[in-house]
């Protein structure tokens, strides 16, 4: 039988942490470029709930790579690339 593998801590860690500012992120993205953009009232209350799904989808394809150090590099690099649309948001949709 195969051995349980000993990076599931780091896998995990790198799904709640960073797997948490992803869907942070990516719901920040959805409220500036959906229709209406910000001012569009009551809209928070959808982007509210759209962090919890995103998160848990990420935590759970967190298993999916093959090491601890993947998930951190690859998470860590999608949430560069989502908080840097974030900020072009910011500049470009005032």
């Amino acid at each position: 039988m195969n051995q349980i593998r000993r990076d599931w801590v780091s896998k995990t860690s790198a799904g709640v942490i960073l797997g948490f500012s992803l869907a942070i992120g990516l719901a920040g993205l959805f409220a500036w470029l959906s229709p209406g953009g910000l001012a569009t009232p009551n809209k928070f209350q959808l982007v509210m709930w759209l962090v919890a799904p995103i998160w848990l989808t990420t935590l759970s394809l967190c298993f999916f790579f093959s090491s601890g150090m993947r998930a951190w590099l690859w998470l860590g690099g999608v949430n560069l690339m989502a908080y840097a649309g974030l900020f072009a948001c910011g500049l470009f949709l005032r």
